[in-house]
């Protein structure tokens, strides 16, 4: 019998053979299984502790329901940002209108003169003050520290009302003024209600808004996980 010759494929032949070939899907397709897996599995994670912390928050100190009004000040909570407006009328003609942020800052104070004591830090809230007396008048803005238990002026503009300081000299710093006349601008905003108390009031308001803020995060947070 005569014996069959078999020729090597040439070129051509060979890549259409190649390309007649299955394609290696199968590894492919694991990766990305896998990596799916693990998405899941980090998304699963954060929307756990995400849960889990939310809960903890509302069992362990739960927010109250922000008031409306304090000592005649409208309050506007303003949800989702980072301070709060206050508004009040005051005798015949004035407007005070305050906007106040949320903590800003903080200051550490010594708890005794121990020196092993560690330090306690106050929170600290800016506040700005706005007195108007009627339309096209000037504005009396006084920009105020509020601190734990005290206010603190640190300035005082006259202003108009379109927000811009009409003369070019702004006012001294506060503390360059006669002490006389220090004392009589606190009781200007003392007799308005912008007091030792309102700062009091404030730091109250501000824990608990930062408590409700933190919480309305993570349920976004939460949503968004929860979301395929």
């Amino acid at each position: 019998m005569a014996r069959r010759i078999v020729r090597p494929l040439g070129g051509m032949a060979k890549r259409l053979l190649l390309q007649q070939q299955p394609r290696p899907v199968i590894f492919n397709l694991s990766r990305s299984y896998i990596s799916e897996m693990r998405k899941e599995a980090f998304e699963g994670n954060i929307l756990r502790l995400l849960r889990y912390e939310i809960r903890y928050e509302l069992e362990r100190s739960p927010p109250s329901q922000p008031i409306a009004e304090f000592n005649s000040f409208i309050i506007d909570e303003r949800p989702g940002e980072q301070w709060i407006k206050l508004n009040k009328k005051f005798g015949e003609n004035e407007e005070i209108k305050v906007e106040v942020t949320m903590f800003d800052a903080s200051v550490p104070v010594k708890k005794g003169n121990d020196a092993s004591v560690a330090d306690d830090v106050q929170l600290h809230i800016t506040m700005i003050v706005n007195v108007f007396k009627g339309e096209g008048n000037d504005v009396l803005e006084f920009v105020c520290s509020a601190w734990p238990n005290n206010i603190e002026i640190r300035k005082v503009y006259v202003r108009g009302q379109n927000g811009r300081v009409d003369q070019p000299y702004a006012g001294p710093p506060f503390k360059e003024l006669d002490d006389e006349l220090q004392d009589s601008l606190y009781d200007f905003l003392e007799t308005r209600g912008i007091n030792d108390e309102f700062c009091v009031f404030l730091h109250q308001y501000m824990a608990n808004k930062d408590k409700l803020e933190f919480i309305r995060w993570m349920e976004k947070a939460k949503s968004f996980m929860e979301k395929k």
